[in-house]
């Protein structure tokens, strides 16, 4: 009882701390929790979370991978690690734990997104398009899947598909239709 009360107050604090825009204390809070608690999910990825915003990357991803070793059910911890590996260019990590996030959770449409970004990195690129394609399955409206997708499709030699993909694009987000017109040089498409 006493235990769960104190985590109560830790995590109220660290979010009171966060509200009022004084990360670095909140930073101090959860660290300090974490030395006695080790083992505090919420903590952990708090501060992970914290240590990647303020740019101490390789310490957030120590923080990510205990995680993923407390909680590896966990799919959200999956796909915050492979984010961060592959911000950090660990592309085989990154792309391992994407996987590993979209097995705990197919519909984590993040993570399919994550994957394929690893993927074209890789120059894996018909892989990659089988993850755009779940990508924009699961966030039809998104631009992020379909604007990569056309991309691809323009490293692939593709250009017709890139331009049918660019005037479905441009049917609910006309400014990043014109963004991949201009970047791609297929010019104008019509519809």
């Amino acid at each position: 009882m006493i235990c769960t009360i104190e985590r109560g107050f830790a995590l109220w604090q660290t979010r009171l701390l966060l509200l009022l825009g004084r990360r670095r204390a909140a930073l101090q809070r959860v660290t300090r929790r974490l030395e006695r608690h080790p083992n505090d999910l919420y903590a952990l990825a708090t501060r992970a979370h914290l240590r990647a915003e303020w740019g101490d990357k390789p310490a957030a991803l120590e923080d990510f991978l205990r995680l993923v070793q407390l909680a590896p059910a966990q799919a959200s911890a999956w796909f915050n690690l492979g984010f961060l590996s592959e911000a950090l260019g660990l592309l085989a990590q990154a792309e391992a734990a994407f996987v590993r996030a979209i097995e705990l959770d197919p519909a984590l449409d993040r993570a399919w997104y994550g994957l394929a970004l690893c993927l074209i990195a890789q120059r894996r690129l018909d892989e990659a398009l089988l993850a755009l394609r779940r990508n924009t399955e699961l966030q039809p409206l998104s631009p992020y899947g379909w604007y990569q997708m056309a991309r691809v499709q323009v490293d692939r030699q593709q250009p017709e598909e890139a331009a049918r993909l660019i005037r479905h694009l441009r049917s609910f987000e006309p400014k990043v239709a014109a963004q991949l017109e201009r970047e791609t040089g297929l010019g104008q498409t019509r519809a």
